[in-house]
């Protein structure tokens, strides 16, 4: 098949702009993030966002910035031209730089900016419809700067199909208003429109409980109650911000939120560390909840990565995944005892939502009864009968009939703890004293103000792992000398990775050299392993190392054995415990980090504070 030969040209300035709106200009939701992130460059503390047929019919960001010079606005709507961005690239100090968005926006809509700033007079507008530039004209308007998008897609009707429904792509634009606000808690933002129902982020003060309260109003109030605060900094690289604890979790990574210097990303590394540091504490199908925020200097990372602005690269991701993977575990190890909150709203809703027994509904005690006339009155029939037939009363209270429950020999629970009131210092530990075993299984404890409940093998199951994990890594692990040396082909950079880690592999059982241009020897495998397929292990530990700048899939796999050890070697399910084997469980696990969850990421105990007991039976 031939061709005709093509002429190189210049494409048109539309043709352009709408090539760049196919990188940037994504969704609806993209439009809000860049309009947005504008109005947070220009200062704004107030930003109004109003939607109709999920973004795709109107767009419409207000804000109270600085406004735009009328000599300058039609500057605004021409490609490459910024006021965020000096001669050197790497000096990022603002959201938005490259001055892509307004004009590419334009060339695939109809567009309306209007802006005043606070020394002018009067506003000015301008239009640009499908690429197309109008004249700037004055206008009426308050300061800062109004931005109007209508017919979204409508110069590229081909995008138009790959649109979801409006519901989704009024979600989209929810959730990107969402991970802006949790960055600028000192900023009221409102998201209203004919779409959806009406979301508003009052303005809080923007550290401390303030952000706790903008955190609040994104992730919900349950969040605070279950979080941790973090607060690290490495080699010049500041970490902030708020986890939860690992039984206070989700079903996917949606409500992880990640900053980087104020700018809302969704980053590999990251989110790859966050999982890391949660791998003792969660199950894989479960994810923490999030809010953390980096910075560093501008110069250390890339954000010129990717055309939405979404991905970030680091000068140094291992130190970056160091410090946020060292920051949560040392968060979480100093927390101490929490069982999440959840767990005692679900018991509560539990108990509050159960509806009545027939028996013990109002109706059961209505006197109904209603004596026929000339009918004599029999006890028999009566309605304020006694349930069995009355019976004279013996001498002494009827001492022999009550001695049949006092030598009844079914107990009320599998094991009692004590025969005698626990003593009070017991009682003031956070997981309190024990009382009873029941179901052979579960552990009830009193505390000055709560009632617990434990799962006594859930519990052992951690406490058994932290001690195997302590013993493993607390020395080099044994290893096992191969009877002839396993010779791995790798791409030559993986080679020399895995030679530069090889030192902290040695550590962990695993013994290798460089073998030659492109290959290494592997001598020794990690004992605990056993039979070990070598070629996959070390591939995927390049792979690894390649991405994240880490070994720790070898680590996973040894502590994953542990895990495994720990769950057989745990107190099993019906065992009854005597009472100074429950109440040393509760010191261990008010001793051990961690212990608020089991190796599968499923909470040990449950704690039920004396005043919801109360609501239940109606004292409060």
């Amino acid at each position: 098949m031939t061709t005709a030969p093509r002429t190189i040209r210049q494409l048109t300035e539309t043709v352009i702009n709408q090539i760049a709106a196919g990188e940037v200009i994504e969704r609806p939701a993209s439009v809000v993030k860049e309009l947005v992130e504008n109005a947070l460059d220009a200062g704004a503390t107030r930003v109004e966002i109003a939607t109709a047929g999920g973004g795709l019919s109107l767009l419409r960001v207000i804000d109270d910035g600085h406004g735009i010079p009328p000599d300058e606005i039609p500057l605004a709507v021409s490609r490459h031209c910024t006021s965020k961005l000096s001669d050197d690239i790497h000096a990022i100090h603002s959201l938005g730089f490259r001055g892509e968005a307004l004009p590419s926006i334009g060339s695939v809509s109809r567009l309306t900016l209007r802006s005043r700033t606070a020394e002018a007079d009067s506003a000015n507008e301008i239009t640009v419809d499908g690429g197309k530039v109008g004249p700037v004209r004055p206008v009426a308007a308050n300061r800062g700067t109004t931005v109007e998008v209508r017919d979204l897609f409508y110069a590229t009707p081909a995008r138009l199909k790959f649109m979801k429904s409006e519901r989704a792509e009024s979600s989209a634009i929810t959730d990107v208003i969402k991970r802006i606000a949790l960055a600028y808690p000192d900023v009221r933002f409102s998201l209203t429109g004919t779409d959806r129902s009406s979301t508003e982020f009052a303005a809080v003060a923007p550290d401390g409980d303030g952000l706790l309260q903008r955190i609040a109003q994104v992730l919900g109030k349950e969040f605070p109650e279950n979080a941790i605060p973090i607060d690290a900094e490495r080699e010049g690289i500041a970490l902030s911000g708020y986890v939860s604890i690992p039984s206070f979790s989700r079903g996917n990574a949606l409500n992880q939120f990640a900053y980087v210097n104020g700018r809302p990303v969704r980053d590999k590394l990251i989110a790859g560390a966050i999982r890391g540091a949660y791998m003792d504490a969660l199950p894989r199908d479960r994810h923490a909840v999030t809010a953390l925020f980096l910075t560093l200097d501008p110069e250390l990372v890339d954000v010129n990565v990717h055309p939405a602005k979404a991905d970030v690269r680091f000068r140094d991701p291992g130190l970056v995944r160091g410090l946020i993977v060292g920051a949560i575990r040392h968060a979480l190890e100093m927390s101490g005892m929490r069982a999440a909150t959840t767990g005692a709203s679900a018991m509560m809703d539990k108990f509050l939502r159960a509806e009545a027994p027939a028996s013990h509904s109002p109706a059961a005690y209505r006197h109904d009864y209603t004596a026929r006339p000339g009918e004599p009155w029999r006890a028999e029939t009566s309605p304020s009968r006694p349930l069995e037939a009355v019976t004279p009363v013996a001498a002494g209270f009827a001492e022999p009939r009550q001695a049949t429950f006092e030598s009844a020999v079914t107990p009320s629970a599998d094991a009692r703890a004590a025969t005698i009131e626990p003593e009070p210092e017991a009682l003031k530990h956070p997981l309190g004293a024990a009382r009873a075993q029941v179901h052979e299984n579960y552990i009830i404890a009193q505390s000055e103000d709560a009632l617990v409940i434990v799962d006594q093998h859930a519990a052992h199951e951690r406490l058994v792992y932290e001690a195997l994990k302590q013993a493993i890594h607390s020395r080099p692990l044994p290893s096992q000398m191969l009877l002839l040396p396993e010779i791995v082909d790798l791409p030559e950079e993986d080679a020399e990775r895995l030679d530069a880690h090889s030192a902290f592999l040695s550590k962990l059982g695993l013994g290798l050299e460089r073998f030659g241009p492109g290959a290494v020897a592997v001598r020794e495998t990690p004992a605990m392993l056993g039979e070990v397929d070598v070629h996959k292990l070390v591939r995927d530990l390049a792979d690894e190392i390649a991405e994240s700048d880490t070994a720790e899939t070898l680590k996973e796999r040894i502590d994953h054995i542990a895990a495994t050890m720990a769950c057989h070697g745990s107190v099993r399910s019906g065992r009854r415990l005597r009472a100074e084997e429950m109440n040393a469980l509760l010191r261990q696990m008010e001793a051990t980090p961690g212990s608020g969850t089991c190796n599968h990421g499923r909470p040990t105990y449950i704690e039920l504070k004396l005043a919801d007991i109360e609501r239940l039976f109606a004292r409060r």
